[in-house]
Parts: C-alpha cells; sequence; structure tokens
C-alpha cells in the first residue's frame, strides 16, 4: 500500500477518537452546566439578592450552548468558548463562596433570632400570668370600690346631716354677732351721743380722722383719746356679754384722702393710713381690750366714701373705721 494511502488511514483512524473525545467533553461540560445550574438554583432560593447574576449566567450559558451546537467542528472556536466559559466559571465560583458565606452569616442570625423568639414567647407568658394576677386585683378593687361606695354614701348622709348641724350652729352664731353688733353701735351712740363728725356707715362705725389726729399726722390727740376711751368700755362691756365660742374681732381701718403726701415720717397715704390704725388699736389695748380681738389695715386713698375733688369728699374720705365681725 502507498504511503499516501496509509497517512490518510492514520489521520482518518484519528479524527472519530477525536470526535468521541469532543463529544465526551462536551457532555462533561455539559454536565458541569447542568450541576452549576442547579447550584445556581438552590443559591436563589437562599439569596434572592443573586437573581441578577443567575440570569445573566443563564443568559450566557444559553449563548454558550447555542454557539457549540453551531461550532461543533470548529476546534479554536470551541477552545476559545472553555477558556471564556472557565473564566466565568471561576468568578462565578468565588461569587457562590461569597453566597455562601452571606447564607452562613444570616444562618447565624435565623439562630439568634429563634433564641430571641424563644425568649419573647417566655415573656409572654410571664406577662399573661402578671396579667392574670392583675385581673384577680382589679376584682377584688371592684369589690372594695363597691364596699367603699357603700360607706362613702352612709358617709355623705351623716356629712349633710352634720352641714344642716352646722349651719345651724353657724346661724346662731351669726345672730348672736348681730345682736352684739346692735347693741355695741347702740352703747357707742349713748356715750358719744349725736355727733356729725362720727357716723354709722352700713356695719362699720366711722370716725372723722380730724377727730383722732391733726393733718398728716398718726398721733391721738386729746379729744380723740376721750372719744376713743369711751368707745374702749362699751367694747369691754358689750364683749362680756358675747358668748366665749364666738370668734369675734374689732376690725380697725384708716383711710385717706387722695391728696398725695410725702413727709420724712409716711412716703404715702398707705402708711398714714396705717400707721392711724396701728395707733387706735394700741390705744385700745393699753385701755384693757384683748389684742388678739383687735386686727389693724390700712387702705390709703383706695376705697374713698365720695369720689368727688371738694374738700367736703375729702374730709369724708379721711377716716377711721371700727367693724365688730368675725375673725
Amino acid at each position: 500500500m502507498p504511503r499516501s494511502t496509509r497517512a490518510r488511514q492514520r489521520t482518518a483512524d484519528y479524527w472519530p477518537g477525536f470526535v468521541d473525545a469532543l463529544a465526551t467533553l462536551l457532555l462533561v461540560i455539559i454536565f458541569l452546566l447542568a450541576i452549576f445550574m442547579l447550584s445556581q438554583f438552590f443559591l436563589s432560593q437562599a439569596l434572592s439578592g443573586r437573581d441578577e447574576a443567575l440570569n445573566r449566567l443563564n443568559a450566557r450559558l444559553s449563548a454558550l450552548a447555542e454557539e457549540l451546537n453551531l461550532a461543533k467542528g470548529a476546534n479554536e472556536d470551541l477552545q476559545t468558548q472553555l477558556a471564556r466559559l472557565s473564566a466565568t466559571l471561576q468568578s462565578e465560583t468565588e461569587r457562590a463562596d461569597t453566597a455562601e458565606g452571606e447564607v452562613t452569616r444570616l444562618s447565624s442570625l435565623l439562630g439568634d433570632a429563634e433564641n430571641q423568639n424563644t425568649e419573647n414567647l417566655d415573656q409572654i407568658a410571664l406577662l399573661n400570668q402578671q396579667l392574670a394576677a392583675l385581673r384577680e386585683q382589679m376584682a377584688s378593687l371592684q369589690t372594695a370600690l363597691e364596699a367603699s361606695e357603700e360607706r362613702d354614701k352612709e358617709q355623705k348622709a351623716v356629712i349633710a346631716d352634720l352641714g344642716k348641724r352646722l349651719n345651724a350652729a353657724l346661724a346662731q352664731k351669726v345672730q348672736e354677732l348681730n345682736k352684739a353688733r346692735s347693741e355695741f353701735f347702740g352703747k357707742l351712740r349713748e356715750v358719744l351721743g349725736d355727733r356729725s363728725d362720727i357716723e354709722i356707715v352700713g356695719d362699720r362705725f366711722v370716725f372723722q380722722s380730724e377727730v383722732l389726729f391733726a393733718s398728716g399726722s398718726a398721733t391721738i390727740n386729746e379729744a380723740g383719746k376721750d372719744s376713743l376711751r369711751k368707745v374702749a368700755e362699751a367694747l369691754k362691756e358689750i364683749a362680756a356679754s358675747i358668748p366665749d365660742d364666738v370668734n369675734w374681732v374689732l376690725r380697725v381701718v384708716g383711710h385717706s384722702d387722695r391728696q398725695p403726701i410725702n413727709t420724712a415720717e409716711f412716703k404715702s397715704n398707705w402708711e398714714l393710713s396705717s400707721a392711724r390704725a396701728i395707733a387706735v388699736v394700741r390705744f385700745f389695748i393699753a385701755e384693757g381690750v384683748p389684742a388678739r380681738r383687735l386686727v389693724a389695715a390700712g387702705f390709703g386713698e383706695f376705697q374713698p366714701l365720695d369720689r368727688a375733688s371738694s374738700a367736703e369728699a375729702f374730709r369724708r374720705n379721711r377716716r377711721i373705721e371700727l367693724k365688730l365681725t368675725q375673725r
């Protein structure tokens, strides 16, 4: 047999083996691709964030399969595609390793969450126990409240009765005080006589300031002392007839007109009116009236009897008022 013929036979003998090897390699590659696709599928179930990468890989594998079907006779193109596929496989393997680490981390987090869930269930059970105990306490409190409301009704009835009795007692004391006030005013009328500079305004006995004090002074003059001494005697006489349980006081109030004053002793009408009221109280104490039965106050020009600007209005507003009242 000629040498060229034998050479062609040897060449023809290599080609079927090469095709078988290539087919085997292709099957291995396809098998590996199938395994790879399955692994990608399971990874996509664990990591939703890898869907986009798997879609890209599937697209590449589909394109590669089409190229392999078209290039079965082109070894060079197949090698190129295999190299490209190997590089892609390496990249995706690295991504898979990263994903596996993420899965491990998520598994750890899941374990921690399960432990936390167990603790939460224990806390819920404890809260349920506490809630049951609280409901029992509320039931007890409701029973106690109902009993308390019953006692409250009884106490309200007692309080209402006491209120009626107290109002009756207060009314009696007011009547006694009004009687003492009437007697006091009647006594003052007797001892002081019918004087134009001393008058009764409502429930108050009013002295014009000129009766007791010089202009701008808080020192009681002699004529004023005589008048106040009679008042003190009348007050002591009436006080002896006032029941001990009537808590009465004689309120001494000083008033001035609205003309400004600014002296070395008094910087304002308020100070002058207060000093005059205190001077009267001190005189009564010296005459034997108990200090605990006396009150001094000064209102300056702020409570006038007459709001006119005449000399007569100013004279009326400069006054000392005496009022027998309850403490």
